[in-house]
């Protein structure tokens, strides 16, 4: 993914545990998969992570450094 470090300093730090990171987009950031705003980026620091999703998600994938990254849009 082009241009990753750019895209993240545009986001907000939510959470920081030892297997993700989670920055939630307060300024309607286009995502770079679909083109449309995007509600929270999810980089996963292992090769695998389990996630719960606690509401219905739209999600856009991608990788970086080798390691999943993803894209929430809620529904």
């Amino acid at each position: 993914m082009d241009d990753f470090e750019n895209l993240v300093s545009s986001l907000t730090p939510r959470e920081d545990n030892p297997e993700i990171k989670l920055y939630q987009n307060t300024t309607a950031v286009a995502c770079p998969i679909c083109e449309d705003s995007f509600d929270s980026l999810v980089v996963c620091k292992e090769q695998s992570t389990s996630l719960r999703q606690t509401e219905l998600l739209d999600i856009c994938v991608s990788v970086h450094d080798d390691r999943p990254v993803l894209f929430t849009h809620k529904s």
